[in-house]
């Protein structure tokens, strides 16, 4: 693995990330990072700030030396070790969040800045990447001219300009308005697909990586904690660190009471509990507040429900296009739920303060972890 070339009959992977480490002083900032990105896909870094996400993205910009480990980038039908190339040598363009374009430079001069060639070759590309951003006829306008959406799209034209095979983004729409935020995902998603250009994103935003990524790697004090699709990682989070990072979430406090079965207060509950536990074993159910499911009365049919109990409405807010409702659950022991419903639902449901209203836990959606570790069960 120290050649700089090697070549396997395997499918390349775009970029190879082994073990890498990065320490600053006594702070380890990367520890033994491991993760592979495959050709055309959008893959995004997540997690809180100082969880080591840029400084992985730096170091596979090569604009911080890694402490420990190797990268590998594909060229061609082999994978050639870039650890310690600079910068320059590496098939890359990024995109930083304040933009960086030169302000002296008009868009033409600064999307162009890095190519090589005619002059009328380099006028031609400018004018083709404008048009792929959905901004043409602005090559002569200055930095300063334009908004800050403009500006991030002409970032974007410049680092795709030498038709790198990696375009990394360092939280390329933080700085921007929620609006423009959301409209240029979306773009800048599209333009990934058609293009086909393996896409390797840093965010906190859980919003930004759900509807952009093909897979998220979820990161926090310098280790992985879980990489997988948006569905894998919102449904199915690997620890308490995910699932709570990454959407909003109920948690109750219940032990375990056979195969498949858990006690909350003195209710008996199906969950998926993986692997078993010894009964007794003290468990935290996991439920996404959408999955909590309301009904409009207690009658025979909810009452043969498995997991169903009535709860008290504490209190409902009004989030756009659902509902959050807050409820307490007597017969759970008093625990606390949060639910969402949509608002055709709500109105249906005819939900009001203090009332008490039947709350169902579909047990595929109720899953275990272990209070100690956070952990699945």
């Amino acid at each position: 693995m120290n050649r700089d070339w090697q070549a396997t009959g395997a499918v390349i992977d775009a970029l190879r990330v082994e073990r890498v480490a990065k320490r600053f002083g006594a702070f380890t900032a990367l520890d033994g990072v491991s993760l592979s990105v495959k050709k055309g896909e959008f893959l995004c870094l997540l997690g809180p700030s100082g969880c080591g996400k840029t400084t992985l993205l730096r170091i596979i910009a090569g604009l911080e030396a890694a402490s420990d480990g190797a990268l590998f980038m594909a060229a061609g039908d082999a994978e050639r070790d870039v650890t310690r190339l600079p910068a320059s040598q590496r098939d890359y363009g990024i995109v930083f969040q304040s933009y960086a374009l030169f302000p002296n430079l008009n868009v033409a001069q600064n999307i162009a800045y890095g190519l090589k060639g005619r002059r009328e070759d380099k006028d031609l590309r400018v004018t083709a990447l404008l048009a792929q951003i959905g901004l043409p006829g602005i090559e002569h306008k200055y930095p300063s001219q334009l908004s800050g959406g403009q500006q991030q799209r002409v970032a974007l034209a410049r680092a795709l300009a030498t038709s790198p095979s990696l375009l990394l983004l360092d939280e390329p729409l933080s700085a921007l308005d929620a609006r423009v935020r959301e409209h240029l995902r979306r773009e800048i998603k599209s333009l990934q697909q058609k293009l086909g250009v393996t896409t390797v994103m840093v965010t906190h935003d859980q919003e930004e990586a759900l509807t952009m990524a093909d897979r998220i790697v979820v990161m926090n004090h310098g280790v992985i904690e879980q990489i997988g699709t948006p569905e894998e990682i919102y449904t199915r989070p690997a620890n308490r660190f995910v699932a709570e990072f990454v959407g909003q979430s109920n948690w109750l406090a219940a032990t375990s009471a056979g195969i498949g079965q858990v006690l909350l207060g003195d209710a008996l509950l199906g969950a998926t509990v993986t692997p078993p536990r010894p009964d007794g074993h003290p468990l935290e159910l996991f439920i996404r507040p959408e999955d909590v499911q309301l009904h409009a009365s207690w009658s025979p049919v909810e009452a043969q429900i498995v997991n169903t109990a009535l709860a008290h409405v504490r209190k409902i807010e009004l989030l756009g296009g659902f509902y959050r409702i807050a409820l307490s659950v007597p017969g759970w022991g008093g625990q606390q739920l949060l639910a969402d419903v949509v608002r055709s639902e709500f109105e249906r449901l005819n939900l009001s303060l203090e009332r008490m209203v039947p709350v169902s836990l579909p047990a595929n959606r109720l899953r275990a972890f272990g209070p100690s570790t956070g952990a699945a069960a």
